[in-house]
């Protein structure tokens, strides 16, 4: 039985020394770790500039796309409008057109009713 009780406390004694091992930590790292954790950590600072200068320009280029959608909306309403008025226009033009040619017509047919009767006239002689 002594022997297990050595292996017993030969066991706890590496477990108490692995514990204290651990518990303390590593301070070494390696110059070539080293090396490349700081190159990591100047790549995610430069990353997240490019994302802070990304993300103000989403913003403004969503701003501007906001704007040209409201013009866009103003200038189809000015549209409507605009076309609106031309039929109105066109409406009013071609009813002016039918009077002018109805009163151009009654004054041909008030000539041509005159000549008629001018010319029937010398016959009655």
């Amino acid at each position: 039985m002594t022997t297990m009780q050595v292996g017993r406390g030969a066991g706890l004694a590496g477990l108490i020394v692995m514990m204290t091992l651990g518990m303390s930590g590593c301070d070494y790292w390696p110059p070539a770790l080293q090396a490349q954790i700081e190159q990591l950590k100047a790549d995610a600072q430069s990353v997240t500039a490019e994302k802070t200068k990304v993300d103000a320009h989403v913003a403004t280029l969503t701003t501007e796309k906001a704007a040209l959608v409201n013009k866009i909306e103003e200038m189809s309403r000015l549209l409507k409008t605009r076309a609106d008025q031309v039929a109105s226009l066109e409406q009013s033009l071609s009813a002016e057109r039918e009077k002018v040619a109805k009163m151009s017509a009654k004054p041909a047919a008030k000539a041509a009713a005159a000549k008629k009767k001018a010319v029937a006239a010398p016959k009655k002689r």
